[in-house]
């Protein structure tokens, strides 16, 4: 028993979970962590866990402006977004949203013993909810809410 790599059967459990749940994200997550885990690579880990968290946002935010870039969002559509009252609460609601995430990146950094919680939970949204995997840092800023860390 002492031979059984728990850390790469629950990766394995996370990538069947992808690819039931038709989740591409997890999947490929799952996937290239256990190339990395059953090979040279890692000896890696240590960057993709400093640097990672960070690389992913910034891919996400290119991701959230291309439209904007692209012009598929025209800058008059954006100055009129100051006009609407659904868009006005949507500009709060991603201010709310940023400082959760925020609060959350500060609270799994300072207590990783809520990591795993978090993760499984996300997992299971995505799987069962069919959600998106972007849940573990808003789920630990509001449980920074609940436990009054930040």
């Amino acid at each position: 028993m002492s031979h059984l790599d728990l850390n790469l059967i629950v990766l394995l459990v996370l990538l069947a979970c992808g690819i039931f749940s038709h989740n591409s994200a997890v999947t490929i997550a799952a996937g290239v962590l256990i190339v990395f885990r059953i090979t040279p690579l890692s000896e890696y880990f240590p960057y993709l866990q400093q640097h990672g968290l960070n690389i992913g946002i910034i891919i996400l935010t290119i991701g959230v402006l291309t439209p904007i870039a692209s012009g598929k969002i025209p800058g008059d559509a954006i100055l009129k977004s100051f006009l609407s009252f659904k868009s006005l609460l949507a500009i709060a609601v991603g201010v709310l949203v940023a400082w959760l995430g925020g609060r959350g990146v500060k609270l799994m950094s300072n207590q990783p013993d809520v990591v795993a919680g978090l993760l499984i939970g996300t997992v299971a949204g995505v799987a069962v909810l069919r959600g998106v995997p972007v849940g573990p840092l808003i789920a630990a800023g509001i449980l920074t809410l609940f436990i009054g860390h930040s």
